[in-house]
């Protein structure tokens, strides 16, 4: 079983789980989540080799998506999903496959298409960091910035860092070895024709308007919005817009 950050208390709204994107975490959503559990139980998972979730052989989303389909389980068997870039993509294969756990669906800033980028750099950047003798995060910021990494993804990886163990809570060898499965996106027959939002940012070009045919194709009552001002990290770019554009879906 994943960790599992809970807020707020079940109610006759159906709970609302949380899956955060690649080197990310539950505690990214604490915020967010807080403040959606005020309708809602809101649960903002750990997925498997990040936060506190066990470490495993692989990093598909075949295994993530049974991984939330277990979550769902034991919250009642059935909840409103919301999805981050990795997140995401775990969040839409698992509609795909076990429609019957999900009511609603959200996915944040990610399309059902393979990504020619690469994540290696960051992972890289992560592993050259010397942790034998590190006291503080700043000094890993440190390091992180002499490696190229940008501010904003030196305080979002340490946030991924034990610093009493000086270890990485990110399983850093497996999702290198998968980083292919994970920049792709597995080939799924079949529909989910429940609600559906692709939540994007304006500034982000992850979703781009020649994905909407795949997106439609998978997800036939799919609905499209952008945040302005917002880049793929949207809901920390825009937070309160964000929180405000899916408590709306969800009571819709």
């Amino acid at each position: 079983m994943l960790n599992m950050n809970i807020y707020g208390v079940s109610t006759e709204a159906r709970p609302l789980v949380i899956a955060h994107g690649l080197f990310g975490s539950a505690r990214n959503w604490g915020a967010i989540a807080k403040g959606l559990s005020d309708a809602r139980q809101v649960v903002a998972v750990d997925l498997r080799n990040h936060g506190q979730s066990a470490w495993t052989e692989t990093h598909n989303y075949q295994d993530m998506a049974a991984d939330l389909a277990e979550v769902i389980e034991s919250l009642g068997g059935r909840a409103d999903l919301l999805g981050h870039s990795m997140g995401g993509k775990t969040a839409m294969v698992l509609a795909l496959t076990r429609p019957d756990l999900l009511r609603r669906l959200i996915v944040g800033d990610i399309a059902p298409v393979a990504y020619t980028h690469s994540q290696m750099p960051f992972i890289d950047a992560m592993r050259s960091v010397n942790l034998s003798t590190v006291t503080k995060r700043s000094e890993v910021r440190a390091q992180l910035a002499t490696a190229g990494v940008d501010l904003a993804l030196q305080g979002f990886f340490t946030q991924s860092l034990d610093l009493a163990t000086r270890r990485w809570k990110l399983n850093l060898d497996v999702l290198a070895q998968d980083m292919p499965d994970i920049m792709a996106f597995p080939d799924i027959n079949r529909q989910f024709t429940g609600s559906a939002l692709f939540l994007a940012g304006d500034e982000s070009d992850y979703v781009l308007p020649e994905h909407r045919d795949k997106i439609r194709a998978l997800f036939p009552s799919a609905r499209f919005a952008r945040l302005k001002g917002a880049g793929h990290w949207l809901h920390a770019d825009k937070p309160k817009e964000f929180e405000a554009a899916v408590r709306a879906f969800l009571s819709a």
